[in-house]
């Protein structure tokens, strides 16, 4: 069982492929939105991210993050604690390019770029089987007294 969900895990982050990276500053939480580049054969998720944006800084002190997926259409979840690397490796930043990057920047050679690899520790996912349903079963639960059955949910090591 643990094999299966660590795959699905992987699979429901790439499908998802947009997170939440959340950071520790030293004295509060900080979250934004990441371009998240799932390798599920390498063990790792990757982030482009602008070294004048600060998150470097709070990664090299504080390592562990948080990353949160959330397709809310579909009701499927993932929340992946791991721990981060910030680096200025030009060779997998070109790898990783996507044409999405260039809202940010004009080509991959932009010496501001960087490159945030997360290596999973632990996830939770939650997997229902859609809105339409989950709401319906909500509803029922509501009107009956019964607990609803949602979906799948899960913690995994990773």
């Amino acid at each position: 069982m643990a094999d299966i969900d660590v795959k699905h895990v992987w699979g429901l982050m790439e499908k998802i492929s947009f997170a939440m990276l959340t950071t520790w500053t030293g004295d509060k939480l900080r979250a934004r939105p990441m371009d998240a580049r799932v390798r599920p054969k390498q063990g790792v998720i990757y982030c482009l991210t602008d070294a004048r944006a600060g998150k470097d800084e709070e990664i090299a002190k504080y390592p562990k993050v948080m990353l949160a997926f959330a397709d809310a259409g579909s009701m499927k979840f993932v929340s992946l604690a791991g721990h981060a690397e910030v680096s200025n490796d030009r060779a997998k930043i070109k790898e990783l390019w996507e044409p999405t990057a260039k809202a940010f920047w004009d080509s991959p050679d932009n010496p501001n770029i960087r490159l945030i690899t997360i290596t999973p520790d632990s996830a939770e996912f939650w997997d229902s089987p859609g809105t339409v349903i989950s709401f319906a079963k909500m509803a029922f639960a509501a009107a009956t007294g019964a607990k609803p059955e949602l979906g799948e949910n899960r913690k995994v090591a990773m």
